[in-house]
C-alpha cells in the first residue's frame, strides 16, 4: 500500500515531497559534521549518498512505511532540511518522527513548526494513536522541540549509537493521540 507523500503549508514553511534537484542541498546538509555531530551514522563523504538518500524516500512512499518532507523557507524559498514520519504500522496505529535541519535554521522554531504540521497530518490521516522519537542524550535543543510539541521522555536506551567511536545514548520520546495538542506551545 503506497502513501501519498503530502505538501504541507505553515505559516513559514512550504513542506514538500523530495525531488531529484535537492540532491545538492541534501549533500550539504548531511556532509556537515556540526549538523550530524548527535546523529546515528558519520556525515556523508561522497555525493552519491544523496541520491540513495532520494530513492530510499520514494521507496518509503511506495512501500508505505512513510514520508520524509523537504522544508524550504517561504519567504526565499531556501532549502532547510528535513521532516519525516517513518515505521508507519497500520496494525499498531504507530510511526515514528525524524527531523534534520541545516545550521543556519536552529534555533528560529523551524523544526518546531515543521514537526508539528507532519504531526497533524499523521493524526488527521493515518488513524496513528502514538509516535515514537530518539534524540541522542546530549542534543538538548532537539529534546525541547520534542517536549515543546508534547513528547514525554519515556526512557533511554543505553550506549545506543557507536560513531566514528563515540557512543552515545538516545532517550526515547512518545506522543499519545490523546494528548496530542496541535498549537500547544510556541515555536520559537
Amino acid at each position: 500500500m503506497s502513501l501519498l507523500t503530502p505538501t504541507l503549508h505553515t505559516d513559514r514553511l512550504r513542506l514538500r515531497p523530495f525531488t531529484t534537484e535537492d540532491a545538492d542541498a541534501l549533500f550539504a546538509l548531511h556532509s556537515s559534521a556540526s549538523v550530524l555531530r548527535y546523529w546515528n551514522s558519520p556525515p556523508w563523504t561522497e555525493p552519491a549518498r544523496a541520491d540513495r538518500f532520494l530513492v530510499a524516500c520514494r521507496q518509503m512512499a511506495e512501500d508505505g512505511s512513510g514520508a520524509r518532507l523537504a522544508l524550504d523557507r517561504v519567504s526565499d524559498a531556501t532549502f532547510l532540511g528535513w521532516c519525516s514520519l517513518t515505521r508507519w504500522n497500520p496494525d499498531y496505529h504507530s510511526a515514528a518522527m525524524g527531523y534534520c535541519l541545516e545550521e543556519a535554521a536552529w534555533g528560529h522554531g523551524y523544526a518546531t513548526e515543521a514537526a508539528r504540521a507532519v504531526l497533524q497530518w499523521a493524526f488527521d490521516t493515518l488513524d496513528l494513536n502514538r509516535v515514537q522519537a530518539e534524540a541522542d542524550t546530549r542534543n538538548a535543543a532537539s529534546a525541547r522541540v520534542l517536549e515543546k510539541l508534547g513528547f514525554v521522555r519515556e526512557g533511554t536506551l543505553r550506549e545506543d549509537c557507536v560513531v566514528n567511536g563515540d557512543v552515545s545514548d538516545s532517550w526515547v520520546y512518545g506522543l499519545l493521540r490523546r494528548q496530542w495538542q496541535p498549537s500547544s506551545g510556541a515555536d520559537a
